[in-house]
């Protein structure tokens, strides 16, 4: 599929949650949106300390091992919603996030997350929409 970015990686790679993008949320300094998302699945504040310091694929692992907030689940999409904002009110970023348009974003998960991403053609690519919801706002 030519008219879609299929993979957040090479020159798409800042549109990865695990790209460097230092955000303030919650007055926490996360270095990633990962760090970021990851804390707010935990009402513990020393994991969220621990997050602002790990990087995004030791803050992927770490979140594995969190107790969820109880409403996690209905709170996750707006979560990253709000993360993303964020993320994008870097100038650089935003720009290179509207420059996609009219792409479709496609955040292909190799490693099978069918919520997040696509695997083999099958999932609901929340962050695709996400992030062309937010770049068509912009």
């Amino acid at each position: 599929m030519t008219d879609s970015i299929q993979g957040f990686s090479g020159s798409w790679a800042f549109l990865s949650n695990f790209y460097p993008s230092p955000l303030e949320w919650k007055n926490f300094l996360f270095p990633s949106v990962e760090n970021a998302f990851q804390a707010a699945k935990s009402d513990d504040s020393q994991a969220w300390d621990r997050l602002t310091s790990l990087t995004p694929d030791d803050a992927a692992a770490f979140g594995r091992s969190l107790i969820l907030r109880p409403d996690w689940e209905s709170v996750k999409l707006s979560v990253m919603a709000e993360l993303l904002e964020l993320k994008f009110e870097i100038p650089a970023l935003r720009r290179r996030l509207i420059a996609s348009r009219p792409l479709t974003l496609i955040n292909d998960a190799w490693w099978g997350d069918r919520f997040w991403g696509v695997t083999k053609d099958t999932g609901e690519n929340h962050l695709g929409r996400l992030l062309m919801e937010l770049r068509d706002k912009l």
